[in-house]
């Protein structure tokens, strides 16, 4: 429970149960009321922070030293940060690194991002993988002014994940042609001028980084918004359809995903899902998913290719998972943790049609699974007869 506030106190995490982390004030001031994670990644905090996935959630870095490489234009993920806030054990320190245009403080200050250092992030992960991911109030407040019991009243009303429809909070508005590919010290992003397939993406959150991949795979990609409807998606004459990552509750946003991608699959069009993808086509075949006590979020996660026997380290980011027992019997469960057994992929027997739960783009993480994305333009060739 909550202690006085410490000298010098401008932030405060508080929990809905009443838990109190006194801290340092970092970016922007304000309040923000989210369900509280953490991420296991030493790299890569700036595609963390604009990783649309991150939507409704407050996240806690366990590595501490967060904001030490400073920021730069290449690695966002997406043009406005979903995440609500974020929690660090050391102060942010003076960029240094040769890409860096600015500070991380100064960038979370100029996307509205609250942020908080100086607390026990070991003994806030230990709550978190112990009692599941609660929900809290991250206050900033300069002038060091905190209403404890207010913020816990606000943690606890929020009603939380589940049920909570986020990709129309995240995805695009239009449909839209993407080129850019991945990304070379030398040269930058490189463009895809000679395309060799058509692939749909359907935007429930995706990563720039996804969409890149598909371009340095060989593939024109069209990014149609998470409404779509099979029509229009089928309307664009896809060789394969890619359904993306995303935030909040599968089953919510599968209200109107689900009967889309019933279409896609009833066409017979190869397609490739991961993370909230992954969710929306096992809801669509039939499976069932349910929320996780306290998620996968990191770039470290073991992952067994039951087919193959090798083992990838993952990029990971989900707090819903696929119950592998609701699959129907022409689908057949692929991938597994090596944490905790959970699904992680899965494939359909009798159609070229595969998803996993993890992020083959990497970024950030290990580069294990990008093989990924050619399995998928493989299976668009096999399917066009090449």
């Amino acid at each position: 429970m909550s202690s006085p506030a410490p000298s010098g106190a401008t932030a405060a995490l508080v929990l809905a149960d009443g838990t109190v982390f006194w801290g340092r004030g970092v970016g922007a001031a304000g309040t923000t009321v989210a369900e509280v994670c953490f991420n296991t990644s030493m790299t890569g905090y700036q595609e963390i922070l604009t990783d649309p996935s991150y939507a409704g959630q407050i996240i806690a870095f366990t590595f501490p030293h967060i904001g030490n490489v400073g920021t730069n234009t290449d690695d966002i993920e997406t043009i406005t940060p979903a995440a609500r806030g974020l929690v660090l054990r050391v102060d942010i320190t003076e960029p240094s690194n040769w890409r860096a245009t600015r500070g991380l403080d100064e960038w979370l200050k100029s996307y509205g991002l609250i942020g908080i250092s100086g607390i026990d992030t070991r003994a806030l992960t230990r709550r978190i993988r112990d009692l599941g991911a609660p929900n809290g109030a991250l206050i900033h407040a300069p002038d060091g002014k905190i209403d404890i019991d207010a913020l816990v009243k606000q943690a606890g009303a929020w009603p939380g994940l589940e049920g909570m429809d986020l990709a129309l909070e995240v995805t695009g508005r239009q449909t839209a042609q993407w080129r850019e590919s991945t990304w070379s010290r030398e040269g930058g992003y490189a463009e895809q001028t000679a395309p060799k397939h058509k692939v749909v993406a359907v935007d429930y959150g995706a990563k720039r980084n996804i969409l890149r991949c598909l371009a340095a795979a060989g593939c024109e990609v069209v990014v149609v918004p998470a409404t779509a409807t099979a029509d229009d998606i089928l309307g664009h004459k896809p060789d394969g359809v890619f359904l993306s990552n995303g935030p909040g509750d599968p089953q919510a946003t599968g209200q109107y995903a689900v009967p889309a991608i019933q279409g896609v699959l009833k066409a017979g069009v190869p397609t490739f899902g991961i993370c909230l993808g992954h969710q929306l086509l096992a809801l669509a075949l039939g499976g069932k998913t349910t929320k996780m006590h306290h998620g996968h979020r990191g770039a470290n996660h073991p992952v067994k290719d039951l087919e193959t026997g090798k083992v990838e380290i993952t990029s990971q980011n989900h707090g819903f998972v696929v119950l592998p027992d609701s699959l129907p019997a022409n689908v057949q469960q692929t991938h597994v943790s090596l944490f905790d057994g959970s699904n992680e992929g899965f494939r359909v027997k009798d159609a070229p049609v595969f998803a996993v739960q993890y992020h083959p783009e990497a970024s950030p993480g290990p580069t294990d699974s990008h093989h990924l994305f050619q399995r998928f333009v493989d299976m668009i060739e096999a399917k066009k007869g090449h």
